[in-house]
């Protein structure tokens, strides 16, 4: 479990935009410099990731998830590089095996009958603005936007609920281990290990 945790970590952590890379985008430079917003904390760490999972379920054009999460953490406070890692959720593998079917079988729920062959062959064929804005004006998108929003708005949720219980487990988790460490007593050039003796 712990290696895992470690794992999800660094990978977390080389996936995460520094203070530079936001700098050097026009739209994030000018919240780049809020220190708030690049804090970990227990309230800025599940909205970073509510965030994250909202965007990069929702917002599958390549290029824009980074930016719109970014600017989605500015009103709510919540953890900028966590957000932009966490978009990555969505890549080609799981854009296209689950995250677009799940979306297409919501929106069809709706009436709707969309047809994931040409969103398919969009991705692949890494279509530009143009392409995808004439798709959202078809008849097959209200669904899959449809889709996508609950889809992302019920993950963003998840993700939110899970996060702070995560958190609340491992900060408690520290606090256990900080008590349980041998308390080091210093006195007059001599030191005392302390044991905390617990009934």
């Amino acid at each position: 479990m712990s290696t895992l945790l470690h794992r999800l970590s660094v990978w977390l952590h080389r996936q995460m935009p520094t203070h530079h890379h936001l700098e050097r985008n026009r739209f994030t430079r000018p919240i780049a410099k809020r220190q708030e917003l690049f804090r970990f904390t227990r309230r800025s760490v599940p909205r970073g990731v509510a965030v994250g999972m909202f965007i990069g379920i929702f917002a599958l054009i390549p290029g824009i998830q980074i930016v719109a999460a970014a600017l989605m953490c500015v009103p709510f406070r919540a953890n900028i590089p966590l957000a932009a890692a966490v978009t990555f959720i969505s890549n080609p593998f799981t854009t296209l095996l689950v995250i677009l079917p799940l979306a297409v079988s919501i929106g069809n729920l709706f009436g709707y009958h969309a047809d994931i062959g040409t969103v398919k062959t969009m991705m692949a064929n890494g279509s530009g603005l143009h392409e995808w804005w004439a798709w959202l004006l078809s008849d097959t998108a209200p669904a899959v936007v449809i889709g996508l929003l609950i889809q992302s708005i019920v993950a963003a949720v998840v993700s939110y609920v899970l996060t702070v219980w995560f958190w609340r487990f491992w900060i408690g988790h520290k606090q256990k281990a900080r008590a349980a460490r041998p308390r080091v007593i210093v006195t007059a050039g001599e030191s005392k290990i302390c044991e905390d003796q617990t009934v």
